[in-house]
This record gives C-alpha cells, structure tokens and sequence, in this order.
C-alpha cells in the first residue's frame, strides 16, 4: 500500500469511526482500486456499507472475509448483524453463535440474544432467508 492510499485509508477509518460512512466509502474509492484483496480495505468497506444501510453490500464484503478466513470472528458478527438487520434471522443465528463461541465479546452475545429473541417469538416468515 503506497503512502497516499494508507493515508486515504486512515482518513476512511476516521470518517467510519466518526459516523460519516458515505464519507468514509468515497475516500475508500481509490484504496479498494489499488489493493481489492486486502482484508482490512474489504473490512472497512464493509463496516461503512452496514453503517450506511447497505446491507447487500456489506453481506458481500463480510461473506468474502469469512471465506478468506473462517476463524475471522469479527467478520462473522459483522455478516451476523448485517444478516440481522435485513431479518434474515435463521441465518444471522448460525454467524453470531459461531461468532460467540470464538470469542464472546458481550457486544456479541448481546447480537446474538436479540436474535434468539426474535426467533423465539415464532412470528411467521422471521425465520426465513429474506424477509
């Protein structure tokens, strides 16, 4: 990573972490171009997709991270959360227990028991992929 897009990427950090994340994916632009296969850029992204509300976007970015690596606990809960957010919560279930059992932050578990909650519920079309 060259000097001006480690810079452009810490300014999209920056912008992530301070609640601009249309910001944050504008200065990403030129870092995704210039390393799209690097795990931190892909997580980034897709950290201000989910912030942002795109959740199509950010499943693709946290799935791709997961396949890189399995074990990657963070972009399990990231992918559970996003699963989550767009009601899919059969599927968001299975990331954030995985999630949990790497590594239970109670950011975490807390994911995962509003999940269970909801699936508990039994409200018809909760448990199914889409809805």
């Amino acid at each position: 990573m060259s000097d001006s897009t480690f810079e452009a990427f810490r300014r999209a950090e920056a912008l992530v972490s301070n609640g601009r994340p249309l910001d944050a994916l504008r200065e990403l632009r030129p870092v995704v171009e210039a390393e799209p296969d690097l795990p931190s850029v892909i997580q980034l992204a897709g950290r201000a997709y989910l912030n942002s509300a795109q959740f199509r976007r950010a499943e693709e970015a946290f799935t791709r991270l997961v396949e890189m690596d399995p074990s990657d606990h963070y972009s399990l809960f990231a992918l559970g959360k996003t699963l989550q957010r767009q009601g899919r919560f059969a599927e968001a279930i299975t990331k954030l227990r995985l999630a949990v059992a790497m590594y239970p932050l109670p950011e975490y578990q807390e994911a995962l028991g509003e999940v269970s909650a909801r699936l508990s519920l039994g409200r018809p079309g909760d448990a199914q992929a889409g809805n």
